[in-house]
């Protein structure tokens, strides 16, 4: 199959990628390199904006299938410009079911689901999205309800993907390992809020076995539900020294919710195969063998990166240049 990666130098893409390098497709990469200087993988590179809808549509005539990993993520991130978030998270999705009649694998997130504190999640019950950032994947996830085209709502993502693309430190798991690995010391700020996680790597999977699959519809994948306090002392296990600090308020972000992927498991045969520890693990080894030189560079986190464009112009001139 030809498979064109939309969004395939980021988090998720660089995972997919590697996968699709040691499979039979044949695979090429879509991207604009927001947070990347440079695209050195040994795979057919297009520099593209999903809104130059020009390029794409050369692109998409020789797809056999789409992944779409293509978004300003974060509700924080997004919220910097709602505009450009809308444009390139809901309105450049619509503009794909017009013009495009192939396989589409879709990433999501359970982020649209809110707070929610007493209910285990499944891709039936109410939405409560409390951001910009899930109410773009929603309006995405509907345009797509006529389409051939799977949609995977994700759990918060840990882990490395691959060794190559940027490193997400703005994620719960991997913000807390490298706080350990750094300071010896960790602070969560209330701890009762639920987190569904997921590890980039099955993520990845998930969408390269999907290409190829004819399952239609909303699926949400993770592989366990953890509570952010005792995440904490999870990732102490493997810092014996750590410290933990609890701080008795309520967090900022009010999401507060717990998922099954039971449908995934059942339909899709989804089975994650990398633990928390895998990930907590992979981050430690990475910041101890100083295979990241700065931690401090803005361009591991999607907020502190956006947040040098000032303006709407500024963010436009960074994702066209």
């Amino acid at each position: 199959m030809n498979l064109l990666v939309v969004g395939g130098a980021g988090y998720v893409g660089g995972a997919v990628t590697d996968l699709l390098l040691d499979s039979e497709h044949n695979c090429r990469v879509y991207d604009c390199l927001l947070y990347e200087e440079a695209y050195r993988k040994d795979v057919e590179f297009v520099y593209g904006d999903v809104r130059d809808h020009e390029l794409l549509s050369r692109h998409l005539a020789w797809a056999d299938a789409v992944l779409w990993l293509a978004a300003l993520v974060g509700d924080g991130a997004c919220q910097l410009n709602p505009d450009v978030s809308t444009s390139i998270n809901e309105k450049s999705v619509e503009w794909l079911t017009g013009h495009y009649d192939g396989r589409i694998v879709f990433l999501s997130t359970c982020s649209v689901y809110g707070a929610q504190n007493h209910l285990i999640l499944d891709e039936d019950s109410p939405v409560d999205p409390l951001s910009v950032y899930a109410n773009t994947k929603l309006g995405a996830e509907k345009a797509l309800e006529r389409k051939n085209a799977v949609i995977f709502r994700l759990g918060t993502l840990f882990g490395v993907g691959d060794r190559f693309s940027r490193l997400r430190l703005d994620l719960v798991v991997n913000t807390l390992a490298v706080r350990a690995a750094r300071q010896g010391r960790i602070s969560v700020f209330g701890g009762d809020q639920f987190r569904p996680l997921l590890h980039v790597g099955d993520a990845a999977r998930a969408c390269l076995t999907q290409a190829a699959g004819t399952a239609r519809g909303i699926y949400n994948l993770h592989r366990q539900n953890v509570r952010i306090i005792d995440l904490a002392y999870q990732v102490r296990n493997h810092f014996p020294d750590l410290e933990i600090e609890v701080t008795p308020m309520a967090f900022q972000d009010a999401r507060n919710y717990r998922v099954t992927s039971q449908k995934a498991q059942q339909q899709l045969g989804f089975r994650p195969a990398h633990s928390i520890d895998e990930g907590i693990e992979q981050v430690k080894e990475l910041v101890e063998s100083r295979r990241l030189r700065d931690l401090d560079n803005p361009r591991y986190a999607n907020l502190s990166f956006l947040s040098r464009f000032a303006t709407h112009c500024e963010l436009q001139e960074a994702l066209a240049s």
